[in-house]
């Protein structure tokens, strides 16, 4: 009989994240302070992170980071992920294929995003503070951090993107269930919040607003410290857990990929699948496509240009050297929330920059067409972010039969869909739409991006 599940044991979660920076060749350009505009040191993060996270963030020298006792025995709660082959999948698309998923669905708070949250929450707990805050778009890392910041004993304040917000209410029960403060953002309770709103009465948020509201507060709250799931070099280092899994899981299987794949927002759960992988191809020159699964209507990595850019809609934070569509630039409203981003992290936006990896655009109804044959081909319904890689997975699947040579396909099913029904229920009813974004509203806020910095 063919094995389905490839399992590890609670022994082989990996001891050390993989920093992959020693082993590119080009380093990522340096963040910039906000007012001067000069490279930042360490020490410029610290009023705004943990130290040790500052220390990870600007890390260019140790591969290996040595994953904490306290993170990996709650790691112990969910992880290792089992590695999926999707045969139901194959069939369905008379495919030659073979294609394999990482599930880390199967976490407490069902998504990837824990990964971090976890070893974020730690940091600063060793550090005696004693709040923190944060931003969320599609909810799933304010859930992570939620149930984070309870195991240490913090206390958190989330701002939630208010299209989100009300999208998806029981992401955010699901924080008010472990004791966060949710406020949808852009709120009144801060001068970003509040300036935005005087400028966009009706603007429905975005993860950029977010930031600036919860970097705000983090830097006038009393022993707080701002944490964020996405996009900085700390994150993209304890997502890597999913891919050092994954190599020992595929050996397990008997094969290795010949392209991996995962959803593209700000680069947290690509980067987990990809990073472990694409080692191979800068020290070992292994044959392998890398590819970003992103929306249409948020498309930084192919049609953003490379520059620097603010991570937030305020401008508080650092600048960074990324593929982006301007920090003003306003997302669709659509449902994949953790998606809607203006920007990609330092450390993608280089490996793009230097073409180590590919990207692909999907349109909304692409998204949830194949996310419905996941569903029905393998029992599980996808979040609306993790749609994205299946879509692109399906395409090279179905490349794959059109040619008719066989292919190893892994992608990261970075969350589950069951508290984002009400999208499917809409796309099952014709009631969802596709965005477009012109190549004039693109260059529009790119040359705007130019004039401020």
């Amino acid at each position: 009989m063919s094995t389905k599940k490839f399992l590890l044991q609670e022994k082989d979660i990996p001891m050390a994240w993989y920093n992959i920076v020693p082993d590119m060749v080009n380093k990522p350009l340096p963040p910039l302070n906000p007012q001067t505009h000069q490279p930042m040191t360490e020490e410029d993060f610290y009023p705004l992170f943990a130290r040790e996270l500052a220390h990870q963030e600007m890390n260019q020298t140790d591969r290996w980071i040595e994953i904490p006792e306290e993170v990996r025995d709650l790691y112990k709660i969910w992880r290792p992920t089992p590695l999926v082959r999707a045969y139901g999948l194959e069939k369905a698309l008379d495919t030659p294929a073979h294609i394999y998923f990482k599930n880390e669905s199967v976490s407490p708070v069902g998504s990837h995003k824990l990964n971090s949250a976890i070893a974020q929450a730690y940091f600063c707990k060793k550090e005696g503070v004693t709040n923190i805050t944060t931003e969320t778009g599609a909810g799933q890392w304010g859930a992570a951090l939620s149930y984070a910041a309870k195991a240490f004993g913090l206390e958190l304040a989330v701002y939630m993107v208010k299209v989100s917000y009300h999208q998806k209410p029981y992401r955010r029960s699901i924080m008010q269930t472990f004791g966060a403060q949710v406020v949808a953002s852009p709120s009144m309770s801060t001068r970003a919040g509040r300036k935005i709103l005087t400028d966009h009465p009706n603007y429905q948020g975005s993860l950029g607003t977010a930031i600036s509201e919860a970097v705000e507060l983090a830097m006038q709250t009393p022993n707080c410290k701002y944490t964020l799931g996405s996009v900085l070099n700390h994150v993209m280092l304890h997502q890597t857990v999913i891919g050092l899994e994954a190599e020992k899981q595929m050996e397990m299987a008997g094969e290795y990929p010949d392209v991996v794949i995962g959803c593209f927002g700000g680069g947290s759960n690509f980067s987990g699948i990809a990073f472990p992988f694409l080692r191979h191809k800068l020290t070992e020159g292994k044959d392998i496509r890398i590819i970003a699964a992103e929306p249409a209507s948020c498309p930084k990595l192919t049609r953003g240009a490379f520059q620097y850019d603010f991570g937030d809609e305020a401008g508080y934070t650092p600048l960074l050297p990324m593929f982006t569509l301007g920090h003003n630039f306003e997302p669709s409203n659509i449902h994949a929330g953790g998606l809607r981003y203006h920007g990609a992290g330092s450390i993608v936006s280089q490996l793009r920059k230097d073409g180590l990896m590919d990207a692909v655009d999907i349109q909304q109804l692409d998204t949830f067409k194949a996310a419905t044959l996941f569903a029905q081909a393998e029992g599980i319904i996808p979040a609306p972010e993790s749609s994205h890689a299946i879509a692109a997975a399906i395409q090279e699947a179905e490349q794959a039969k059109l040619e008719g040579t066989p292919r190893t396909i892994l992608f990261n099913l970075s969350g589950h869909g069951l508290i984002d029904m009400a999208s499917y229920d809409r796309y099952l009813s014709n009631d969802l739409q596709n965005y477009e974004v012109t190549d004039e509203d693109v260059a529009r806020n790119v040359e705007q991006l130019e004039k401020i910095i």
